[in-house]
């Protein structure tokens, strides 16, 4: 039984998009939570710090005014007693109010190094008790800590000290911790004081954590509102767009009907049209093959035209030198002989060059074993004179005594098809300096055969499309495309060879690799 069908499938997408969303929606939204109530913690633990880092600042402040001051009255007046005493009454007017629990206190110390006197209490509010006298550095608090001898040790090593300890708070009976900052005053062997009450700052953090988690509970819920109205919004938009799948689908499955009904009618005409198409396709490929064979038989008679053209003018000096003597009454034996016989080498040379045109075209379908240095000079036999009237230099560097098994003929074919391209290219972009080489390289299997030319190199991308049928860059001329495509044929499938061109130095390079063996 098939869950989704053409008529549920806009239902089936809603409920998977609304469970999906729904379940994004609480993920996202639970490691939101998470993950804010984390960083609420991290805040609060650097908070904590930072508070008790301001308030040390602050109590460090407030002592260093002080020696403000007591600097200020010391260079105001020539009699230190009078300023001290005032000094003293001024801190004493320096005092703290009801719910401020820091205050200034100082030591007249006696003896730097502790001791049962080793200062007198000169000012300290909150406890007028001690007052004038002796204080003791072997004083313990609640705690057991001897919190004097621990700030004189400080003092002693860097003239300040923070220290905690737990003392007698304001308005209160009982003890609480403290944190004070002492530093010295070396003019007056005075020890000046402020200090703080934990549990002050400790009520301060906590209506500062209160005022940060209201503001994070409202952060979180203004998210998940907002989480709630995105997923109302992605449900109403599902249906909206579930409607439109379903309207879609209705059309498309109309559209299906009407073209099965097209292709019901196409398949019954389909075999009459591949037939016709491919009948058309024979005829142009029969045409294209035909004008090949024609225009490869130009290019014959033309080459032949060029090898005769030499010897037939030569031959007509020949015949005109004989008919001179004749005419001068000086024609005798030795003369006619010597004419007769360089007539009959040039005669010679015509029909050896027919011969070399016939054996090149005759078709052979057996491999046979040849030098590769004269199948070369073959095909220059029949394109070198196109080439030397066009000054186009041809250099052969192979060595002549390398043989080769294969199709002699075909072989052929694809040299004469590779060097006429070439010279064609370098006569249609008027190289100044033409030149085609002709290079072997022997390799443990194969033998790499490479023809060069500086005609340009070829311009197509990719560069294999030459090989393509009925590809051709020479329309003006009557190309017709099958040349290359040909080569490639006769040395991949008949030979099981490769043909390759690239680009190298400003000219095309064509490596033709055939197999030893």
């Amino acid at each position: 039984m098939r869950i989704i069908t053409e008529k549920n499938v806009s239902k089936f997408i809603i409920y998977v998009f609304i469970i999906i969303m729904s379940l994004m929606i609480a993920s996202i939204s639970y490691y939101y939570v998470k993950n804010t109530y984390a960083d609420f913690d991290k805040d609060m633990a650097q908070l904590v710090t930072d508070y008790y880092t301001t308030q040390k600042k602050i109590i460090k402040k407030e002592v260093e005014v002080v020696i403000d001051i007591i600097n200020y009255k010391a260079t105001s007046s020539d009699d230190e007693e009078q300023v001290k005493e005032e000094m003293v009454r001024l801190l004493h007017n320096i005092s703290f109010q009801e719910g401020k629990s820091n205050y200034v206190f100082v030591y007249d110390v006696k003896n730097i190094n502790g001791g049962d006197k080793f200062a007198i209490m000169l000012v300290n509010p909150n406890r007028p008790d001690l007052l004038g006298k002796y204080v003791s550095s072997e004083y313990k608090d609640e705690n057991g800590k001897k919190f004097r001898e621990e700030f004189l040790r400080d003092i002693r090593k860097k003239g300040e000290s923070f220290t905690q300890y737990s003392y007698k708070k304001p308005f209160e009976n009982e003890s609480k911790q403290k944190l004070s900052y002492f530093k010295y005053y070396p003019n007056w062997n005075w020890i000046v004081a402020v200090g703080i009450y934990l549990d002050d700052i400790e009520k301060d953090i906590e209506n500062r954590k209160v005022q940060l988690e209201q503001k994070v509970k409202k952060q979180v819920i203004q998210t998940l509102f907002l989480f709630m109205i995105f997923l109302s919004v992605a449900i109403v938009f599902s249906i909206l767009v579930s409607q439109k799948i379903e309207e879609f689908f209705k059309e498309y499955e109309e559209k299906v009907k009407k073209k099965s009904q097209d292709l019901i009618e196409l398949n019954k005409n389909l075999g009459l049209r591949v037939q016709e198409e491919l009948s058309k396709n024979r005829e142009k490929e029969q045409i294209l093959i035909q004008k090949s064979k024609f225009i490869a038989l130009g290019e014959m008679i033309s080459n032949i035209a060029h090898q005769w053209r030499q010897p037939l003018s030569e031959l007509s000096s020949v015949l005109m030198a004989i008919k001179f003597k004749h005419n001068m009454g000086k024609l005798d034996t030795d003369f006619m002989q010597r004419k007769s016989n360089e007539a009959d080498k040039l005669i010679e040379y015509m029909s050896h060059t027919i011969e070399d045109f016939r054996n090149f075209f005759m078709p052979k379908k057996e491999k046979e074993t040849f030098l590769i240095y004269d199948s070369i000079q073959s095909v220059m036999n029949i394109i070198g004179t196109a080439l030397k009237e066009n000054r186009i230099n041809v250099k052969i560097n192979v060595k002549k005594n390398i043989t080769l098994t294969t199709y002699l003929n075909e072989y052929e074919q694809v040299l004469l098809n590779i060097i006429s391209n070439a010279k064609d290219v370098l006569i249609s972009n008027k190289i100044e300096k033409p030149e085609i080489s002709i290079d072997l390289e022997e390799e443990a299997k194969f033998l790499k055969l490479i023809i060069q030319d500086n005609g340009g190199g070829v311009i197509v991308e990719p560069k294999s499309k030459i090989f393509e049928p009925y590809f051709t860059t020479k329309e003006d001329t009557g190309g017709t495309g099958i040349g290359l495509y040909m080569s490639k044929t006769i040395v991949e499938k008949n030979m099981k060879g490769k043909l390759r061109v690239t680009n190298v130095n400003g000219g095309a390079r064509f490596e033709i690799i055939i197999p030893i063996k």
